[in-house]
């Protein structure tokens, strides 16, 4: 066979292949397309995704509308406690007569409890019956007396941000009630020994508490030590 006939036959099967792979393609295509081969071939096609907003949308995890009373509620409250303003802090006094910024001992970060907590307040000492005053304006929002701290009082600043703490008192000056405004330096008590207090070593626990206006009294605040506060006091 000489290079022409070779040639030939080379063309004529390359058609003749060409040929079949066309008609072959061209049934498989419209095989794909038809009706019986929809669910396997294009699934997509077959089973559309679900609309947003037809019934089945919580069932299928889509975001629920949001209630009226969700719509309806007051804003998220954002306060937050706030450090000492300066200009109460100058005006606080140490709340036990007759007891000078010089005999005060700063105790904020001693530890209690054998080692299991700190102080965070500071204990100033003084005979027992000595009269323990208001630090501050305020309002007495609490009179309670509990294990470790005994007879105890908390007033609350008239902005409501600051809660002044005075523990192990021996009584109540006569007629303080809770809701009761208080006046700097007016009579809340006496210094004792109640609760966890030592007979022997009678004390004020003062403590200075920020918090939020809408917190409760028994609710965790930030602790301030009064220590360099009341030091400098007049």
């Amino acid at each position: 066979m000489n290079i022409i006939d070779r040639l030939l036959t080379i063309v004529v099967t390359a058609t003749i292949t060409s040929a079949i792979w066309i008609v072959a393609g061209g049934s498989l295509i419209e095989n794909a397309t038809g009706e019986g081969q929809l669910e396997t071939t294009r699934p997509a096609d077959a089973a559309p995704s679900p609309s947003p907003t037809s019934s089945g949308a919580a069932e299928e995890g889509t975001q629920t509308p949001v209630s009226e009373q969700a719509r309806n509620a007051a804003p998220l409250n954002t306060d937050f406690a706030q450090p000492v303003d300066e200009r109460a802090a100058r005006e606080l006094m140490i709340p036990v007569l007759n007891v000078r910024p010089s005999e005060l001992s700063d105790t904020f970060t001693d530890s209690r409890g054998g080692g299991e907590r700190l102080h965070e307040a500071i204990d100033i000492m003084a005979p027992t019956g000595t009269s323990v005053v208001a630090a501050a304006p305020g309002v007495v929002e609490k009179l309670f007396e509990s294990d470790a701290g005994g007879l105890t009082i908390y007033v609350r600043s008239n902005d409501g941000r600051t809660i002044h703490y005075y523990a192990h008192l021996d009584k109540y000056a006569e007629g303080l009630k809770e809701g009761q405004k208080v006046r700097r330096g007016q009579r809340l008590g006496e210094v004792g020994s109640s609760g966890n207090a030592s007979a022997d070593a009678p004390h004020l626990h003062f403590a200075i508490l920020q918090t939020t206006k809408d917190a409760a009294w028994w609710e965790p605040a930030n602790a301030v030590n009064p220590y360099p506060l009341l030091s400098r006091s007049n």
